[in-house]
């Protein structure tokens, strides 16, 4: 098995973000290989505190490693962070300083052929991030009904051809299961057309992404993990999250607009009845991207949005 390592993306852009001080208690919603969590408990004061999220065991095992200096500062939390709510009650937290959130996968579950997040390798269909989930990515391309295929394929694959490839999936199991990356990644190869294959991405790049979006319910947790933020901060508090593909981007700016209005009340009316205040402003209107000297280092970072909100 790999060693966990990870590059972290946007590092320092998302350190300035932050804006960390003593006295307030941050968390990392996706820990990884604890490349961020450690940048920030470099930074926390005596009286401070880091929450370190990730729902993989390996990532963190990694992180305890990579932290050992600052354990005594540091909560490790073995769950997704959908359960913030929960555990900023659990802790009675009430002085969040700041959130992280980094949507991307680490390189460690795409470089280790056993996780069975990539194409590149062959191995068991998987694509789980909490090894525990009863769902993987060999129930969905087995048992799901075609139809519920194509749409998972189309909506979060954003795959044009995704018609042909549920077809050729479910007519493909119907002699023998698919149970293996690369028998996928074939069948995938055989419904797109040879022209469309020529250019572009891998012909199995959206569809591997939209089972693993499936598996792990990577959309589910974003607008949540936003409103909860919003909620909890102290005023000044941080929100920064790194998206990597348009779906959550676009989660992630409606989010933040929901957060940004005020009063909704009609023009017409001579007083606010409403009473709804902004939560949030935006840091930087536009999203921070990676500087082309980290585009070198790490191309992977290429996808990689930084949106930044403030509690009022």
């Amino acid at each position: 098995m790999n060693t966990f390592s990870h590059v972290s993306v946007l590092l320092f852009e998302c350190i300035e973000a932050l804006n960390i001080r003593d006295g307030y208690t941050y968390v990392d919603c996706t820990t990884g290989g604890g490349g961020h969590s450690l940048e920030i408990a470099k930074r926390l004061g005596p009286t401070s505190r880091l929450i370190c999220f990730d729902r993989d065991k390996d990532a963190i095992a990694a992180a305890k490693e990579r932290l050992k200096d600052y354990l005594d500062k540091i909560t490790f939390v073995n769950e997704n962070f959908s359960s913030l709510e929960s555990v900023i009650k659990e802790y009675n937290i009430t002085n969040l300083g700041g959130v992280l959130a980094d949507l991307g996968c680490s390189s460690y579950q795409f470089d280790t052929p056993e996780r069975g997040f990539s194409y590149m390798h062959d191995a068991r269909l998987d694509m789980r991030m909490d090894t525990d989930s009863p769902l993987s990515a060999y129930e969905i391309i087995n048992e799901y009904p075609e139809h519920r295929i194509k749409e998972i394929i189309y909506d979060y694959g954003e795959e044009r051809f995704a018609p042909r490839i549920a077809s050729a999936i479910c007519k493909y199991r119907q002699e023998k299961p698919i149970t293996t990356t690369h028998q996928l990644t074939e069948i995938i190869k055989s419904a797109i057309p040879s022209a469309a294959r020529a250019d572009g991405p891998h012909p199995a790049k959206r569809t591997f992404q939209a089972i693993r979006i499936e598996v792990n319910g990577e959309l589910d947790a974003i607008k949540p993990l936003i409103d909860s933020a919003a909620t909890n901060l102290v005023p000044g508090g941080r929100l920064a999250i790194i998206s990597f593909h348009s779906l959550e981007d676009r989660i992630v700016k409606q989010a933040y607009k929901s957060l940004l209005g005020g009063c909704t009340c009609p023009k017409d009316f001579p007083i606010c009845v409403c009473g709804r205040k902004p939560a949030i402003k935006e840091i930087s209107r536009k999203p921070i991207l990676p500087s082309e000297e980290e585009l070198e280092i790490n191309p992977r970072s290429r996808s990689a949005k930084l949106r930044v909100a403030e509690k009022l």
